[in-house]
């Protein structure tokens, strides 16, 4: 597994690492992950799956990197301390790795937030502060009212159906030295398999059915040539971004290994530019 470094904290991470949103596999596809090398395990407050994940980890916690994130409902000062607490016990550990903003809310001042969440750091209930669903001017109003401690991770929508954020926060998080991490990089299952597409719609009456076609084509076209999965390239043109991990989540042993092993090789530059065209 190839690891990248988180923000610009010296830490190494997985590029492909486990989500838990919607999940339902038990103990162990996490295990398994982490033994292939996929140890960081990303949850967060009202996914549910915090006790999951602190059962997975229960004895080798040192070896796994933890993140969780803290509702929108929860920003208040007050509020995010406990919630980080409520989070620990969930877990079943005594600090989370990183801890993330689960989305800005617009009713709470992003500094008292910011300051709850420093607040976290120098009581040592977590390592680092990492936010979510943050356009770059919500990242950099955050920014500005950190006094402490940077924020190290966006975790956001990207994949090659949804590269909204190519225009701005992308180069902005690069530059900033802020980790993209990418949820939902395989679009629902949509850039794992054609098994869903409905065979009997007429390509030339749906413009748009012409279009997916001619993009998983595409899809198709690369993975036959380097021998991969299409959910592999999809993940591995994800991680072609230098800045960029992803979490795909899965609830069974082979989807979790198939998943690891769209890790330690790459795509070539003519290939992954081929992918942005077509993906365009």
């Amino acid at each position: 597994m190839e690891l990248k470094p988180l923000g610009n904290t010296g830490v190494m991470v997985p590029e492909i690492g486990l989500g838990v949103w919607r999940y339902s596999g038990g103990i162990e596809p996490l295990r398994r992950g982490v033994e292939l090398g996929s140890f960081l395990i990303d949850t967060a407050e009202i996914y549910g799956t915090e006790d999951v994940v602190g059962q997975a980890v229960k004895d080798i916690r040192d070896r796994v990197f933890l993140a969780t994130k803290v509702s929108p409902d929860h920003l208040r000062y007050d509020d995010v301390l406990r919630a980080a607490e409520a989070s620990l016990q969930r877990l079943d550990t005594n600090c989370i790795d990183l801890y993330q903003i689960h989305w800005p809310n617009w009713s709470v001042p992003i500094q008292e937030t910011m300051r709850a969440m420093e607040t976290l750091v120098d009581r040592g209930l977590i390592r680092y502060i990492g936010v979510s669903n943050f356009s770059a001017l919500q990242l950099r109003e955050a920014q500005a009212t950190m006094s402490k401690y940077p924020i190290v991770s966006n975790q956001v929508l990207y994949n090659l159906n949804r590269r909204e954020i190519e225009r701005e926060l992308l180069p902005y998080c690069l530059m900033q030295r802020i980790t993209i991490i990418a949820y939902t990089p395989l679009d629902d299952g949509r850039l794992a398999t054609r098994s869903w597409f409905p065979q009997n719609w007429r390509m030339q009456a749906v413009p748009q059915v012409a279009s997916y076609v001619g993009r998983m084509q595409a899809l198709e076209q690369v993975a036959t040539f380097m021998q991969k999965t299409l959910a592999q390239v999809a993940l591995n043109w994800c991680t072609s971004r230098p800045n960029v991990i992803t979490i795909p989540k899965s609830n069974t042993l082979a989807r979790v290994v198939e998943n690891c092993q769209a890790s330690g090789w790459r795509l070539s530059p003519e290939q992954v530019g081929f992918l942005d065209a077509a993906f365009t």
